[in-house]
C-alpha cells in the first residue's frame, strides 16, 4: 500500500495505542521505501477521520477550567490537556502526508517524520500521566487544533500557515512558562514532566520549521509575498490570536525571519 494510504489508515484508527505504533512503523518503513506520486484527493473526507477513542469528553475551550499546578489532579490535568495536543497532532501530521496531492516527496516524509515525534511526544506523556493515577482520557479537552485543520482542508497554503507556523507555533510560547510553573512545584513528577517538555519543545522547534519551509514554498510556487498573504489567511480563517509573551528565540531557530518576529511584536 502507498506510504499516503498508509496514513490515512493510521489517521483513521481510534485507539490512541493503535494509532502510535501504526504511525511509528508507517514512519520508520517510509524511510527506505520509495513514495511515487499518487492523486488521492476527494470532495469529501473518507468515513472515520479522524480516528479518535470516545473519551476524553470534547467541549469547548472557554468551558474548560484552570488546573493549578500546584495540586497533584491539576498537575495531572495539566499533563493531560498536553498529551490530547500531541494526539491532535498526530492526526494533524498524517492529515497533511494523506490529503494534499501534488507535492513534492520530501513534504510527505517531512510531515511523516514529525507525525513520527508526535507519536513519541504521546507516548512520553501518556506513560508519565499514568504514574499520577491518571490515563488519556479522564479529563475534558477542546478540539482547537483540528478546528483549524478542518478549515484548511481545502488549501495546503492555508494549513501550512495556520496549523504548523500558527497553532504549533504557540507552543514554543508556552511551553517555557509551563516549565517555569512545574519548577516552582519542584516534586519528582513535576520535575520528570517537565524533562519531558525538553524534549517536545527541542522537536516542536523542528516541526515549525518544516511548517515555515513549506509555507513559503508554497508562496514562491504561487507568486505570493509571505507577510502579507499570511495576515490575508489568518483573517480569512479566524485563526486565534497570537498573544504575548513570544518565545521569539525558539520562533527565530523555527524560522521565521527577523521582520516577522518584528511584526509578531508590534501587533500584539
Amino acid at each position: 500500500m502507498h506510504p499516503r494510504l498508509c496514513a490515512l489508515e493510521a489517521l483513521r484508527l481510534t485507539l490512541p495505542e493503535d494509532k502510535v505504533a501504526a504511525t511509528r512503523e508507517l514512519a520508520a518503513r517510509s524511510l527506505c521505501e520509495p513514495m511515487p506520486s499518487v492523486t488521492l484527493a476527494t470532495t469529501e473526507d473518507p468515513p472515520g477521520v479522524p480516528g479518535r477513542p470516545e473519551r476524553p469528553l470534547r467541549i469547548d475551550a472557554m468551558a474548560i477550567g484552570r488546573r493549578s499546578p500546584f495540586m497533584p489532579e491539576g498537575r495531572a490535568g495539566l499533563i493531560h490537556a498536553i498529551c490530547h495536543i500531541e494526539f491532535n497532532a498526530i492526526n494533524l501530521a498524517l492529515d497533511a502526508v494523506w490529503r494534499f496531492d501534488g507535492m513534492p516527496e520530501a513534504y510527505y516524509r517531512d510531515w511523516l517524520r514529525v507525525a513520527d515525534e508526535e507519536a513519541q511526544h504521546f507516548a512520553l506523556l501518556h506513560a508519565h500521566l499514568q504514574t499520577t493515577g491518571f490515563s488519556y482520557g479522564d479529563f475534558v479537552a477542546h478540539d482547537g487544533l483540528w478546528t483549524m485543520c478542518e478549515k484548511t482542508a481545502h488549501d495546503v497554503l492555508a494549513r501550512m500557515a495556520l496549523v504548523p507556523r500558527t497553532l504549533e507555533a504557540r507552543g514554543l510560547d508556552a511551553t517555557p512558562q509551563i516549565q517555569a510553573k512545574l519548577a516552582r512545584v519542584n516534586t519528582p513528577d513535576a520535575l520528570a514532566a517537565s524533562a519531558i517538555l525538553d524534549i517536545i519543545l527541542r522537536d516542536e522547534v523542528g516541526h515549525v520549521a518544516i511548517g515555515n519551509h513549506w509555507y513559503r514554498w508554497l508562496c514562491e510556487r504561487q507568486g505570493l509575498d509571505p507577510i502579507s498573504h499570511y495576515r490575508v489567511l489568518y483573517r480569512r480563517h479566524e485563526a486565534p490570536r497570537l498573544r504575548a509573551p513570544f518565545n521569539l528565540e525558539a520562533r527565530a531557530r523555527a524560522g521565521f525571519t527577523e521582520e516577522e518576529l518584528q511584526d509578531l511584536v508590534r501587533t500584539d
